[in-house]
């Protein structure tokens, strides 16, 4: 028999007994449904979690800090040659030390005579390169700068300028508030960055050698201002950054002012490092460690939450696939009540010289049917559920904590899709193994007597 044969043949049966072929497809459609509504939730309230700990900070950053509690059993030393090491691990796609000189006495000056004066302990010196690759935008300038930046090139954090005082003024009247006043008026600080002349100046280990020191001077080059974002650091909203290089090199150029020998370079504090993918924080963490070296990231916090998520979509998925077991047992009793009263066809089909490969195909076929159609008209139903869940703001814990992150509470990824209709349709085709295995074994000559 032709293959169109067999499926106008599967058609037509199925159509015979309209009522009973409806009502095991509402089997397979209650049970396709039911795991795909449960398991979207689930992923609803994965996406929920991942958004979270994304307010909580960058998934992709790892902290590394240049004490030994890590597990490894020698102290590297975090140096430059160390992060040149880090940055050529498999995942790693960026790497830059956070260096400040709390040391110096040197401040960022600007308008006339010095009067508006910033200090340099919010200035953090790191690889200009890295800049961009940590995620953090800029509101303004002429973008991010490059391993070719102006030597004094500087980003400021988008309130930095008001760190500004007024030398002119008194403690407690010399700066400007950035928070907005009763009427929701923010004042302008006394410093555009942006605009105006600014140039560091470093001055004298104490009050009484001021005379006799030589002062250097840096004219910076405005790069650009951050937007605010604490998850990023303290430095896009009241610091700055620049070539850590040059920042060295004023604070080499403080010590040899005053006469003074540099401490033994012992290496950074700190230093972060970006990853590709949140699959890799895990291994780079781990090889850091082994290094020596302590670290911090968010997935310690993420493994147990999403291991936790995963639970909660195996118990959602595993009520809905009880749906589509008693949907299964649906299937096989249509079967095998459809050979029954077609026990006369089938011996008929068998004298007139049909294959038994094609007697099988044919209930196999009706079985299969029953299941695809189940299941395409489940997958329709669940997108329908899930709009109307997301929409009137349903939440199986009663919380709502899903829409508090902006993510949806019921989330039908492609992949599940998939997955419910081909479920569906292997549970029609295991379903209808049986009978038709059955229908096959029946001997033709019996079949002929039977009435039907």
């Amino acid at each position: 028999m032709k293959i169109s044969d067999l499926i106008n043949m599967c058609v037509q049966n199925l159509l015979r007994r309209k009522v009973r072929t409806m009502l095991t497809i509402v089997g397979v459609v209650v049970g396709t449904c039911a795991i795909v509504v449960m398991i979207s939730i689930g992923v609803g309230m994965q996406a929920s979690t991942d958004a979270m700990l994304a307010s909580m900070g960058d998934l992709t950053l790892i902290e590394v800090y240049n004490y030994g509690s890590g597990s490894g059993n020698t102290q590297s030393t975090l140096d430059d040659a160390t992060l040149k090491q880090i940055s050529q691990m498999d995942g790693v796609v960026a790497v830059t030390p956070f260096y400040q000189a709390y040391d110096i006495n040197a401040s960022i000056y600007a308008g006339k005579n010095n009067r508006y004066e910033m200090s340099m302990s919010n200035v953090v010196g790191i690889y200009p390169e890295a800049l961009s690759s940590l995620g953090i935008q800029l509101i303004d300038g002429n973008g991010f700068p490059t391993e070719k930046m102006d030597p004094y090139g500087i980003v400021f954090g988008q309130y930095a300028a008001y760190n500004f005082m007024d030398t002119k003024k008194k403690p407690g009247y010399n700066y400007v508030d950035y928070w907005p006043d009763a009427n929701g008026n923010v004042k302008d600080p006394f410093v555009n960055l942006a605009k105006d002349d600014l140039h560091i100046e470093t001055g004298a280990s104490n009050s009484d050698e001021e005379d006799s020191v030589k002062t250097y001077s840096y004219d910076l080059t405005y790069y650009g201002t951050m937007q605010e974002d604490y998850n990023k650091g303290y430095e896009t909203s009241r610091g700055a950054y620049m070539d850590i290089n040059t920042l060295k090199k004023i604070r080499a150029d403080y010590y040899k002012a005053n006469d003074m020998t540099l401490p033994e370079d012992k290496g950074y504090e700190q230093a972060k490092v970006k990853v590709s993918d949140i699959s890799e924080v895990e291994t780079v963490e781990k090889a850091i460690q082994d290094m020596g070296f302590s670290t911090y990231s968010l997935d310690s916090i993420r493994e147990p939450m999403e291991e936790q998520a995963k639970q909660q979509q195996l118990i959602l998925g595993g009520l809905g696939a009880i749906s589509l077991f008693v949907a299964a047992l649906g299937i096989a009793n249509t079967m095998v009540m459809s050979i029954y009263e077609r026990t006369r066809e089938i011996g008929v089909m068998k004298v007139l010289g049909c294959f038994v490969g094609n007697i099988r195909t044919i209930f196999l076929m009706e079985a299969g049917a029953i299941g695809f159609f189940g299941g395409v008209i489940g997958i329709v139903l669940s997108y329908i559920i899930s709009f109307m869940m997301n929409t009137f703001g349903f939440s199986i814990s009663g919380s709502g904590m899903s829409s508090a992150y902006g993510t949806d509470v019921s989330i039908i990824p492609p992949w599940l899709v998939l997955l419910g209709l081909v479920f569906a349709t292997l549970i029609g085709l295991v379903s209808g193994f049986y009978p038709a295995n059955r229908a096959v074994k029946i001997s033709a000559l019996e079949a002929i007597k039977t009435d039907g």
